[in-house]
């Protein structure tokens, strides 16, 4: 029969040691945020990986199908135009920018009002949704000669148009958010002693941003399409006046260019956005992280 074990040699959990609940949380904690970082770093890696992989594609296609510099250039040769045309570029890209930024501005001052305005009084809502909606159907280009015309070659005109390209989708996003809250969190706020006011400020309004900031997203995006279409209509400086004018001299590397230099301008302005989105909404698009993490 064995003897009975020494209580001195039985290890004891120290008074100070953090308990196996402790210890299994801090290791969960740990591994979150491993992941956490490995999900950042990959929503990076991958999309410079795959347009890195697609440009050197790119150069091989043009260089073994004899491509034609004026049909289409390689990387290589829209590289070095950058390079030597990079003043003319950030110029009108300055112009471009300012122009894109003034309407998308103008577009959520009036947009977020007319939105709340939408939303709180239905007899305003029946009078102008449906005017609204209907403007939507006017093609964009037959309005912006109107507005050289009226105007000027100057960047009022652009202003306007990269507005009325963008400002519904904020009408619409902020309306939807505010009408998609769940009506029993109001009844549990009234049931509280709320004001309206409070309710809405407390609960209805953060619960509205996600959707608000989704439509911020695709206004941004659609105000560097208004403004180009401006500066095709009538404009002498901006990007997509070079743009005509590559076309025109059938300079097809200044072309792709000038492509480059909107596709810089519009991704930075709609990065600018993501990171207001993070700073003003944090527990939603950290709850997005984590939801797009467990289904990796």
């Amino acid at each position: 029969m064995a003897a009975p074990a020494d209580p001195a040699s039985v290890p004891t959990q120290a008074a100070d040691e953090p308990l196996d609940i402790e210890i299994v949380e801090e290791r969960m904690q740990r591994a979150l945020q491993k992941k956490s970082s490995r999900a950042r770093m990959s929503g990076i890696v991958y999309p410079i990986a795959t347009l890195v992989a697609l440009i050197i594609l790119w150069e091989i296609a043009v260089d073994l199908l004899k491509i034609p510099n004026w049909l289409v250039p390689a990387p290589s040769q829209v590289a070095i135009m950058i390079s030597q045309k990079m003043p003319l570029l950030a110029t009108n890209g300055w112009v471009t920018t300012k122009a894109i930024v003034l309407g998308f501005l103008l577009s959520v001052f009036v947009g977020i009002p007319l939105a709340l305005a939408i939303y709180a009084s239905p007899v305003f809502a029946r009078s102008v949704y449906p005017l609204l909606v209907s403007s939507q159907a006017v093609p964009k280009t037959a309005i912006a000669p109107l507005f050289v015309i009226w105007l000027g070659f100057g960047i009022l005109p652009k202003i306007l148009i990269a507005f009325l390209i963008a400002f519904f989708a904020i009408v619409i996003n902020t309306v939807v958010g505010l009408s998609s809250i769940e009506p029993e969190k109001i009844h549990l706020a009234r049931s509280m002693g709320m004001s309206p006011s409070m309710t809405f400020f407390k609960i209805r309004l953060p619960q509205a941003l996600p959707a608000i900031f989704g439509g911020l997203k695709v206004a941004i995006t659609l105000a560097v399409v208004g403004t180009v279409v401006g500066e095709f209509v009538g404009s002498d400086s901006g990007l997509g006046y070079l743009l005509l004018i590559a076309n025109g001299n059938l300079d097809t590397p200044l072309l792709f260019a000038g492509f480059v230099g909107l596709t810089v301008i519009g991704g930075v302005l709609f990065l600018l956005i993501e990171l207001a989105e993070r700073l003003a909404i944090p527990w939603h698009t950290s709850h997005r992280t984590t939801m797009t993490q467990e289904s990796l």
